[in-house]
């Protein structure tokens, strides 16, 4: 064993490659806390120090490969100052760099999601094989932020900065065909062969067939564009992002922004000016109530999880108010299995909740999701009616109707008189408070 700790585990696997291996005791997903960025760095300084090793693969043992950043960290780093966020970006980067500047070549074996610092630790190394139904990406900008880990460094000159901008201001979860169509990675292979395919890659290096160290500097060097075409490209960028983005989500923008400034640069001083422009994102409001919208939701997730082991079964759920709201509502109930009754006081109403419920499967075939039979079948789980005639055998009713107040109370008071004593109530409302 070249290093063993909690997260991380390196190995000499075969013909003196290593393997790092990503898996996080006591957590079902890997991610970068701190102990795990502490370990990735001893972990280079072991193999850095090792000797007569010609090639490093770096797996994950969980499902996934790297979730990302863990986000309960956010909020007691974000409060820190703009200083420290720079000095805790960039001592993390120097750990990135570490694994980058090894003295052979090193591969990642992505088996499943990798995002934000997950997919950047995979842009660290100097080759990457992918599962075809894994998925990369650098999502920060949903969270009011951009890469901090050196991703706009790697990525836009690893695949240029149309792509680059594509994939960090749309925060978009990216397939193995996508990533290999634009160059994030080398390989698509089955999950059973990642490591057999990486080693073969080190092996080419190793025999000269493949040139890793300029794999490497084309990474660490400058983007490959002049003058004019910098300009243009980033300028052209700003204005369509912009648009999209609009002035309440500025982490888009300020993304590429950061890019053109270390478009000039080599690594090491492109990524002060990342972590520069990280830290200042970090600290805005937008970071700070995205974060904890994420963390809010995340809390939610659990305790409906803990819930819902003590649930009763819902065989026959209904929704007060047709419409557009009301439709989607029936469309998500009966899609996953569960019949529903779509009530509204007019055929006017019901109508437009079914063409609601209609569109939405529509969509789903279109995309080859589901054929016409299935589409079909779906819409016959949905019920709709002008009455309270069948709401006895209901288990579980959505209020869906206009946000008034009178209108909620009258509408919830008859469904009271018509469902069972043991049938649930709940409110879709948006802007009235339930208390």
């Amino acid at each position: 064993m070249i290093y063993e700790g909690k997260a991380i585990t390196v190995k000499e696997i075969e013909g003196g490659i290593a393997q790092l291996d990503f898996d996080l005791q006591g957590e079902s997903v890997n991610k970068f806390n701190r102990l795990t960025i502490e370990e990735l760095g001893a972990a280079a300084d072991a193999l850095k120090s090792r000797k007569n090793l010609k090639g490093l693969v770096v797996t994950s043992s969980k499902d996934s490969f790297i979730v990302g950043a863990d986000i309960t960290e956010f909020t007691e780093l974000f409060a820190g100052s703009e200083e420290d966020l720079v000095a805790n970006n960039l001592k993390a980067n120097e750990v990135f760099s570490a694994i980058e500047d090894l003295p052979f070549p090193t591969v990642t074996a992505i088996n499943g999601i990798a995002l934000g610092g997950g997919f950047e630790m995979c842009l660290s190394t100097d080759y990457r094989v992918m599962a075809p139904k894994a998925k990369v990406g650098l999502p920060e900008v949903k969270l009011g932020i951009f890469p901090g880990f050196g991703g706009t460094v790697r990525l836009s000159r690893l695949v240029g900065v149309d792509n680059a901008v594509e994939w960090i201001c749309g925060g978009t979860e990216n397939r193995a065909d996508a990533a290999l169509k634009v160059g994030a990675v080398d390989a698509v292979v089955e999950p059973a062969k990642l490591v057999e395919a990486a080693v073969a890659i080190i092996n080419q290096c190793n025999e000269g067939k493949l040139d890793h160290n300029a794999r490497r500097e084309e990474k660490k060097g400058k983007i490959k564009l002049n003058a004019m075409e910098s300009m243009m490209a980033f300028e052209i960028s700003k204005a369509f992002v912009g648009a999209k983005a609009g002035r309440n989500y500025p982490a888009p923008v300020e993304a590429i922004k950061t890019m053109q400034k270390h478009a000039g640069m080599t690594r090491d001083k492109a990524i002060e000016v990342e972590a520069k422009g990280f830290a200042k994102m970090a600290k805005t409001n937008v970071a700070a109530c995205l974060v904890g919208l994420f963390l809010n939701d995340q809390k939610l997730k659990k305790k409906a999880s803990a819930w819902e082991k003590e649930a009763s079964d819902v065989k026959l759920a209904a929704v007060l108010g047709a419409g557009i709201m009301g439709g989607g509502v029936a469309f998500q109930s009966a899609l996953k299995g569960t019949p529903i009754i779509m009530k509204d006081i007019n055929q006017d109403g019901i109508k437009l909740g079914l063409n609601e419920a209609k569109k939405l499967l529509s969509k789903r075939v279109a995309k080859g999701k589901m054929d016409a039979d299935q589409m079909g079948d779906v819409l016959n789980a949905i019920t709709p009616t002008l009455n309270y005639g069948d709401f006895k055998n209901v288990d579980l009713v959505v209020e869906a109707v206009v946000e008034n107040p009178k209108v909620k109370d009258a509408v919830l008071r008859e469904t009271e008189d018509a469902v069972r004593e043991d049938a649930i109530l709940t409110s879709n409302t948006s802007t009235i408070s339930i208390n």
